[in-house]
């Protein structure tokens, strides 16, 4: 029996925490006021799982060991939903999750596996767990599709990450329900733009079209240009079930083949979608602006437009290169003309000019990838973001500088300083690569990573000097304390130009209405924006990660029918163990195993990220440029293995 001392010891030996899973099956725990981690052996995890949070008893402390415990109790679960493939095995049904970080296999009770079969793809949920030395029990909640159809991967990696691929019948029926029509008292209480000359650049495919352009010359020197942006608050009324499952959604999550959309495609490609030739309603921000990009005047509401054009990006392109002297061609070139100004003005005060290359796959009937090709990044791009950058930021300024209360009662998009830490890591490590970062212990300014970009532009190291310089950089998140976005150098920012794929736009144009017409916001409400701030940070997280699964499952399926092939690629990274390499032309990172470079024995030289032969001298160091051919490819693990050719 425990003495009263006893049990006050074991409560001081406690700890909470967030639980962290590694795919070896370890864990660790952090918590406020620890400067290490505790580690969780295998033996000890007692059904804690990744991302719950959980007491921790400690161990007696080892001098020179990490400090150890076991979890105790689960004071909350992070999820109990899992994607992963069915096996059976002497009778028995089991699921072996696609997730790394579970490390027990989930089990199937014979009245859960009716109409699903070994080698099936499932969603499930954990129904019972007590006993930490059995495995779970679970309950199906969806059959998927067998493994490895692009269907049925593609759904999974939506559904792994927490998100529906469809909507509840409710949402569906209250937006089937909204009208088509906009009635004459609508027009009535907005600005009408009809007859302003409008457009929209939008990608290839893309279906929904939530930002406009309108052009009109007051005279040689003053333009009113407008940024009109798809007025979803107008149709997505707070407290409705459209509403609560946007929220839920957070965003929409754009995969190799298809977008899960945050609002129902009546919504999101129909009413909300700034289509050519038809009336669509818009929240509007309208300059009067020169030239040479100084604002005159500026003005924030609602409005009535009618789109006179859709070009895609390559269509607005031509016609910049080509000009055809028609009323199109003339307001293209000169809202081109002063994004110039406006990107020339941003840089330099300061932003960071991140030029990343994304990819696009060429697909088959069956989904499967038969190309892969760099986007290129067209001066309409850069337009279009100029004028996008322009209105989120002046919406911000117009509120933060408005008063006291709306200025504390906004949602902003904030990036912080970099890591001081994470810029010292990054200075030695571009010393290695001949190159050197201006900072004071870690303290950095924008103007100095830019120069540092400027000077690695067209080198065989680029690519690698923009990928370790984003990683050192902070995420940028929504949050209502304004402490401005160090990556573009504005003072006030927010979301406000892309409301049919992101809520948080959609809460902007709420309060941005709301600050129009004289209101104000409650402490309850603006407690709601925090959580909500803090939620959709995360749910941008996740779909970033669900995104980037899909083009790495792409890459990995196109590279296992090209086993064989050789490429030109980049070191992106060395360890003990092997070499990371990025294909060129695919942008396909594979590893090469140490154990496959036979000519010697090589030793990592960690500070200057370095594989040196020890009998040949010869080295392998971030940013070579190598030639590589593809030995073998795992569509399941997504992990591609390169030789050195």
């Amino acid at each position: 029996m425990l003495t009263s001392d006893m049990k006050k010891e074991n409560k001081q030996n406690e700890i909470e925490g967030s639980l962290f899973m590694t795919s070896k099956g370890i864990g660790f725990v952090s918590a406020e006021g620890l400067k290490q981690d505790i580690e969780i052996g295998p033996a000890y995890l007692n059904t804690g799982l990744h991302g719950d949070r959980v007491k921790v008893r400690l161990f007696p402390h080892i001098d020179g060991k990490r400090p150890s415990g076991e979890v105790v109790e689960i004071l909350h679960r992070e999820r109990m939903r899992f994607v992963g493939t069915l096996k059976e095995e002497s009778g028995v049904f089991f699921v072996i999750t696609d997730n790394p970080r579970m490390y027990a296999d989930i089990i199937l009770p014979p009245n859960e596996i009716k109409g699903i079969s070994s080698g099936d793809k499932v969603y499930v949920k954990i129904a019972r767990w007590d006993d930490p030395k059995e495995n779970p029990v679970g309950e199906l909640i969806k059959r998927i599709g067998k493994a490895g159809l692009n269907e049925t991967e593609m759904e999974a990696i939506v559904l792994e990450r927490g998100f529906d691929t469809s909507f509840p019948v409710a949402v569906e029926k209250e937006a089937d329900l909204l009208p088509s029509a906009i009635s004459k008292e609508e027009i009535d209480t907005r600005r009408d733009m009809r007859s302003t000359l409008t457009f929209t650049i939008d990608p290839k495919d893309a279906k929904d079209f939530d930002d406009a352009l309108s052009f009109k010359k007051i005279s040689e020197h003053e333009f009113e240009v407008g940024v009109h942006i798809a007025d979803v608050s107008h149709f997505v009324r707070e407290n409705t079930a459209l509403d609560t499952e946007a929220l839920k959604r957070a965003t929409s999550i754009y995969l190799v083949d298809r977008t899960i959309p945050m609002l129902p495609e009546r919504l999101s490609n129909d009413l909300c979608s700034l289509r050519p030739n038809e009336d669509r309603l818009a929240f509007s921000a309208i300059f009067t602006i020169t030239k040479d990009a100084t604002i005159k005047k500026e003005w924030f509401g609602k409005t009535v437009i009618h789109s006179a054009k859709r070009f895609t990006y390559e269509d607005a392109q031509a016609l910049l290169d080509a000009p055809d002297g028609s009323a199109l061609s003339s307001a293209l070139e000169m809202v081109r003309d002063i994004a110039r100004h406006l990107r020339k003005k941003r840089f330099e005060k300061g932003a960071i000019d991140f030029d990343s290359t994304e990819v696009r796959f060429e697909l088959d009937q069956e989904g499967k990838p038969i190309a892969i090709h760099t986007k290129p990044r067209l001066e309409t791009n850069k337009l279009i973001e100029e004028w996008m950058l322009l209105a989120n930021k002046r919406v911000a300024e117009f509120i933060g500088k408005k008063d006291e209360h709306a200025a504390k009662a906004f949602l902003y998009r904030i990036h912080d300083l970099p890591n001081e830490e994470k810029i010292q890591e990054l200075g030695l490590f571009l010393k290695t690569l001949g190159y050197t970062l201006k900072h004071e212990n870690g303290k950095v300014k924008s103007k100095d990573i830019n120069a540092l970009l400027a000077q690695a532009q067209g080198t065989a190291e680029e690519a690698l000097i923009n990928m370790a310089t984003l990683r050192s950089m902070a995420k940028a998140i929504y949050s209502t304390d304004n402490i401005g976005h160090y990556g573009l150098a504005f003072e006030h920012y927010t979301h406000f130009t892309s409301p049919i794929r992101r809520y948080p736009d959609t809460l902007v144009h709420r309060l941005l209405s709301k600050y129009l017409g004289g209101e104000r916001v409650s402490e309850k409400e603006l407690a709601n924006f925090r959580s909500v701030a803090d939620y959709a940070s995360r749910m941008e997280q996740t779909a970033t990660d669900a995104e980037r699964a899909s083009i790495k499952y792409k890459q990995t399926e196109y590279m296992s029918e090209r086993v064989g092939d050789t490429f030109d690629a980049t070191i992106t990274g060395v360890t003990e163990w092997g070499i990371y390499a990025e294909t060129t032309a695919t942008k396909s990172e594979g590893m090469i195993k140490l154990s496959s470079l036979k000519n010697d024995y090589y030793v990592l030289d960690e500070k200057h990220h370095v594989l040196r032969g020890q009998r040949t001298k010869k080295t392998y160091r971030l940013g070579d440029p190598i030639r590589i051919k593809v030995i073998g490819a795992d569509i399941k693990r997504k992990t591609i293995d390169f030789v050195i050719v």
